[in-house]
């Protein structure tokens, strides 16, 4: 992705930077899964909460510190390598980063493992991008940004002989595995509901070891991962197709140690990102494959 240059931005005051990033009284920012707060976080920062030498960071000034997995697994990221820009959620946290007021050279990554990342208490990273789904019960303990990306989830199978599952309840009697930790993981158990314990692996390395095994006859992961996973990285298997957890759709969402003031200014940042266009182009050049996928219902 072409990253534009950075605005170079006067500093304030140190008197004035420290309050205008301190939280506020209720103790709390902004997340994605609460109504009232969403209405909060859609609303605007004072400009100079969100300059660049007044937001909180991590670590000291310039320096954006952006956690994710490692591996760091395709299309969401290339060649394992966060920091090159290329793959969706690397292109959008530098283009996060840019609006922000951040260089290329001004981000700095961090191995921040998938079930690590929305445990509670203090993080070592100013947001963490890493296809994590906003869910009520995570944003008791992180909070979230707006979401950058509606996710739906996907089954994979190995081609052989036999008919290949056309709804969800032809799953039921299948042996079925995903990632612990994931939504996948949930949604194979309350949607799917299959007769038999759906096996957990630690990540999706192992659970697509295991559908090559004849451990399990299907993984579940989000459309993307599953579409790369059956176009590249196993010769024989396809998508059985895909589907939306229950309720609300499924969004994607930049994750921050609860109470971080930060989330507002990233907000704004996603809001101009989608409303120039910007988004959609990176959605676009990662992701376009994923969309003739049939539904399961």
């Amino acid at each position: 992705m072409r990253l534009r240059g950075s605005l170079a931005i006067a500093a304030l005051p140190l008197l004035l930077a420290a309050v205008a990033c301190a939280p506020e009284s209720d103790g709390g920012s902004t997340t994605a899964s609460d109504p009232a707060a969403s209405d909060a976080a859609g609303s605007s920062a004072p400009a100079d909460q969100c300059a660049k030498e007044s937001l909180p960071l991590v670590s000291e000034h310039p320096m954006l510190t952006i956690g994710t997995d490692s591996p760091a697994y395709e299309p969401w990221f290339v060649d394992n390598d966060p920091s090159n820009g290329q793959g969706f959620e690397s292109a959008v946290a530098y283009a996060v980063a840019e609006e922000l007021g951040f260089a290329a050279d001004e981000v700095m990554w961090v191995k921040v493992p998938f079930n690590n990342s929305y445990a509670p208490g203090p993080k070592k990273f100013d947001f963490d991008i890493n296809q994590i789904s906003i869910t009520p019960q995570r944003a008791e303990v992180v909070d979230f940004s707006d979401g950058y990306y509606s996710a739906a989830q996907a089954v994979i199978t190995l081609k052989k002989d036999g008919a290949t599952p056309t709804s969800l309840a032809d799953l039921g009697s299948l042996k079925l595995g995903a990632q612990t930790g994931t939504t996948s993981l949930t949604a194979i158990r309350d949607q799917i509901q299959p007769d038999s314990d759906p096996l957990v692996f630690q990540n999706t390395n192992a659970a697509k070891q295991a559908l090559l095994n004849g451990q399990v006859d299907a993984i579940v992961a989000d459309l993307p991962t599953a579409f790369y996973i059956t176009a590249v990285e196993i010769p024989g298997s396809t998508l059985a197709g895909q589907f939306q957890a229950s309720g609300e759709q499924e969004q994607f969402g930049l994750l921050f140690e609860k109470g971080n003031p930060l989330v507002t200014c990233v907000n704004e940042a996603l809001a101009t990102l989608k409303s120039d266009g910007t988004l959609a182009g990176i959605e676009q050049q990662w992701l376009s494959d994923t969309v003739d996928v049939p539904v399961l219902e």
